[in-house]
Order: structure tokens, then C-alpha cells, then sequence
């Protein structure tokens, strides 16, 4: 069975006017039941995280900051969001659902995050509507209880994972791998183990093609026993910080592709969802509801 980590705090509430769209975090799954595509046995509530977890990943004096809301006010401008107690509870709950999730993901062969894929968190810092690294911690929380060794993540979202590169520069048991919009935020990239940036307007032709030569030959070379895929919608047309011009039909066989190679190799991955900025809350959903009607499709039917 697919299974989707979903907890109503995914949709914390934000000052009137924020432009990040915390709506598509109660529509997405509410989409996904209405049409049949999940029941709410797919779903699970994740809880909070052991702490030790994130200080896998995370220095303990920015952990210490965000719980107790003491971090300075330029380091929280740089995350974009206004620091509550709610919100440190909500990306703690989300790491949590990333963590279980690759729990379901070992014995299923995939499992999803309605939410999560926040890739720019630093090992110091946040950034980017990103304050944890779900899937940095997540990946370290595998190793240290020695369910893989070698980790891949595959980052398709249209802006570089800055954070998750940074994080394991200098660990070769987790191959970073990022296909971005090259003009695109952030402007000073980090150097992750192989980057791929896709020039503005690019299309789905350019871009899916660049996926297909590099996807199949990646795994073969790093051949992990894991994998972590950030699936965002952001490479959309419509996308507000997009760019790259990309259809929801090309989004979808993107998705659809690099399911079928992850399958074909059997190796367990995680997916949590990443950006999606589009004005028309409609394509959004539409875009994330289509990474989930292909899992349930290629994984469990």
C-alpha cells in the first residue's frame, strides 16, 4: 500500500498576503480522495521526531535557536517565513513524516510527503521557506540505524538544493544530484555532486531529454541502495518562480520516468514534494496529484 505522511498542521496558517501557498497542502490530499486515487488508509499522521535526528544533521546552536525562537531577525528574514511556535512544530512533523516515510519506502518500495523537500536548510542555517532538511535528516537517519548505506538524491525542483549540498560536501555515502533552472534562486549556487542547470525557457523537450541521458547511467554508477526524489512542481510555465517553461504533461512524464527507472532497479525511494508557486492554485494540484497517481499506478496496481 502507498503510504502519504499528512498532518493538518502541514497547512500552518501565514500572514494575509504571504505569497507561499500553504493551501495546497489541505487540497492536495483532499484531491486525492476525492477522485479515488488514495483512501485515507494511505495516510498517516506523523508525530514529532527524536531530536537527535536533526542534530545528525544540524548544529545544535541553530537547533537551540529555532526551539526556543531566539534566532536573530536577519537569520529568520532569510527563511522567509514569520517564526512561531506553530511553525518550528510544523517542519518538525514534517521531518518526522520523511523519517516514516522511508520506513513504509523499505517495505513498500516507495512512500510520499505531502509536504517537505526543503533543500535549501543548511547544516547552520535556513533559507528559502526552508528551516529542516527533511530529507538530509532522513537520509542520515537510515545510515545511522543501518538501513542503507549509499544514498542517492535525485532534486528535480526547479531551484538548486543548495542546502542539501552544502550539508554533504564531504560525504561520499550520499550522492547529491541537482537539475535546476540555471538563472534561477539561489544565485550563489553550492556545488553538489553533480549539477545540472537548465537554461530559462528551456521546455519540456530539452529538459526531459537531459533527464533520460543522465537518470539511468547516475544510478548505475552510484548504485544506491536508497533514494530520495524532490519531485517540485516548479518547473512549470505557469510557475510564478519557475522559468523553465516546462507542461504539466511534461512535469507528469518526468515523474513518470524517473519512476520507472527507480522501479526497474528496485531500489526503495522516498518522495516529498517541494515547490509549486503557480497563480492557479487548480495546476498545482493537478502537478503533485499526478506524482501520486503514478506511484499508486506503476508501485501498486
Amino acid at each position: 500500500m502507498l503510504k502519504i505522511a499528512y498532518h493538518p498542521i502541514y497547512k500552518h496558517p501565514l500572514p494575509e498576503g504571504h505569497r507561499f501557498p500553504m493551501e495546497k497542502y489541505e487540497l492536495l490530499p483532499q484531491q486525492l480522495l476525492y477522485e479515488g486515487t488514495c483512501s485515507k488508509a494511505n495516510f498517516f499522521e506523523p508525530d514529532m521526531p527524536s531530536e537527535k535526528y536533526i542534530l545528525n544533521v544540524h548544529t545544535e546552536e541553530y537547533f537551540t535557536n529555532l526551539k526556543n525562537l531566539t534566532l536573530d531577525k536577519r537569520s529568520a528574514r532569510k527563511i522567509g517565513f514569520p517564526l512561531s511556535e506553530g511553525l518550528v512544530k510544523r517542519e518538525h512533523i514534517i521531518t518526522q513524516g520523511t523519517i516514516q516515510g522511508c520506513e513504509y519506502a523499505l517495505e513498500h518500495g516507495i512512500a510520499m510527503n505531502i509536504a517537505g523537500g526543503t533543500h535549501h536548510s543548511y547544516t547552520d542555517h535556513g533559507e528559502g521557506f526552508c528551516i529542516f532538511n527533511d530529507q538530509a535528516i532522513a537520509a542520515r537517519y537510515l545510515q545511522s540505524k543501518g538501513l542503507a548505506k549509499k544514498i542517492l538524491i535525485v532534486d528535480l525542483d526547479v531551484h538548486q538544493g543548495n542546502g542539501t549540498a552544502e550539508i554533504f560536501q564531504n560525504d561520499d555515502s550520499v550522492f547529491t544530484f541537482s537539475m535546476h533552472g540555471a538563472g534561477n534562486y539561489p544565485f550563489k549556487k553550492e556545488v553538489s555532486d553533480l549539477d545540472i542547470p537548465i537554461p530559462d525557457g528551456s521546455g519540456d523537450a530539452f529538459y526531459l531529454s537531459k533527464l533520460k541521458e543522465i537518470l539511468p547511467s547516475l544510478i548505475e554508477d552510484v548504485q544506491p541502495d536508497f533514494i530520495f526524489y524532490l519531485s517540485g512542481v516548479d518547473i512549470l510555465e505557469t510557475d510564478k518562480l519557475g522559468r523553465l517553461k516546462c507542461t504539466v504533461d511534461g512535469c507528469k512524464e518526468r515523474d513518470l520516468f524517473v519512476f520507472e527507472t527507480i522501479k526497474k532497479h528496485e531500489i526503495p525511494v522516498q518522495v516529498s514534494m517541494g515547490g509549486g508557486y503557480s497563480p492557479d492554485i487548480k495546476v498545482i494540484i493537478d502537478a503533485h496529484a499526478n506524482t501520486y497517481r503514478l506511484a499508486q499506478d506503476l508501485f501498486f496496481v
